[in-house]
């Protein structure tokens, strides 16, 4: 099988997990399980994710000078990632994400402190350079700062490389941007914070492909109708990271010059496979494990 070069940059975070019996309300204490510590994060999952499903994977990232930051980059390495530009941040803590998961729906509440993330720069992207000029592709999400997004898109754009973001946490992105993607996967709420497809397409997005959580995937390109794709039927334990699990392996099958239908087929069974399991990267599966 072959296994194209694909450039993930993002973020890394050490995410701190309880089950709840329901996801609190503002002002509200709930009791919940035992502590767990899982390696997550957007853009290490997502580059976990493609890794494990048949991509040769060069993540561009910052961690922190701490324990965090230096088991994240053994995790990285054991899963086969090119870590010559995963950057330390003296000084500065790792990320950390604090995650509530809902016992009996396996739904989530996320809060993040972005750590050596936000100090990820334009320059870190200028000095990756030679990642991108081999790259078949190149993967983005938002817990990075604007400045690595935009000189990471303009890297891909500059060399007709297909720019793939997946636009967590949603902020508005200018249309200069936006035309320069060749595909931009929000899940609904996402997709709402940004304006609706509508405005999406209509702002310069060419390819959108909105995540719908159990109702599959729906793409939509200008003037053209809706296409809808299910999602297998599953029992959700844990959503965290399906969405990144999504991304990862429609960045893998377009990185392997698969036809757009049949990516996002394979990407909705990844996922419904990874909502069946605890953790972000703990849970994503391997390539044999998913079915289409």
């Amino acid at each position: 099988m072959m296994h194209p070069k694909i450039v993930v940059v993002g973020s890394s975070n050490t995410d701190l997990v309880v089950a709840v019996p329901k996801i609190p309300a503002p002002g509200q204490t709930i009791l919940g399980g035992a502590l767990q510590t899982v390696a997550g994060g957007k853009g290490a999952n997502q580059a976990v994710a493609a890794a494990r499903l048949g991509g040769d994977v060069c993540f561009i990232a910052r961690v922190g000078d701490d324990a965090y930051g230096t088991a994240a980059r053994a995790s990285f390495e054991r899963e086969g990632l090119d870590t010559h530009f995963v950057f330390t941040t003296p000084g500065v803590a790792s990320g950390v994400a604090l995650i509530a998961v809902d016992q009996i729906t396996g739904e989530n509440s996320i809060v993040v402190a972005p750590g050596a993330n936000a100090c990820l720069r334009a320059a870190d992207i200028a000095a990756a350079s030679a990642a991108f000029d081999e790259a078949k592709l190149i993967v983005l999400s938002l817990e990075i700062p604007d400045e690595a997004v935009f000189a990471a898109v303009e890297a891909g754009f500059s060399r007709g490389i297909p720019v793939l973001l997946n636009p967590a946490p949603a902020r508005a992105l200018p249309r200069e941007i936006l035309v320069k993607l060749a595909i931009l996967t929000p899940n609904q709420s996402e997709c709402a914070l940004l304006g609706g497809s509508a405005a999406l397409l209509a702002g310069g997005v060419k390819t959108l492909i909105t995540t719908l959580g159990a109702g599959g995937a729906q793409l939509e390109q200008l003037g053209t109708s809706p296409q809808s794709f299910p999602a297998p039927s599953v029992i959700p334990v844990d959503t965290v990271a399906a969405g990144d699990c999504f991304t990862g392996a429609l960045a893998v099958e377009l990185a392997r010059g698969e036809p757009l239908d049949r990516a996002i087929v394979f990407a909705c069974a990844a996922a419904a496979v990874k909502v069946t399991r605890a953790g972000a990267q703990p849970g994503l599966p391997y390539r044999d494990e998913v079915t289409v």
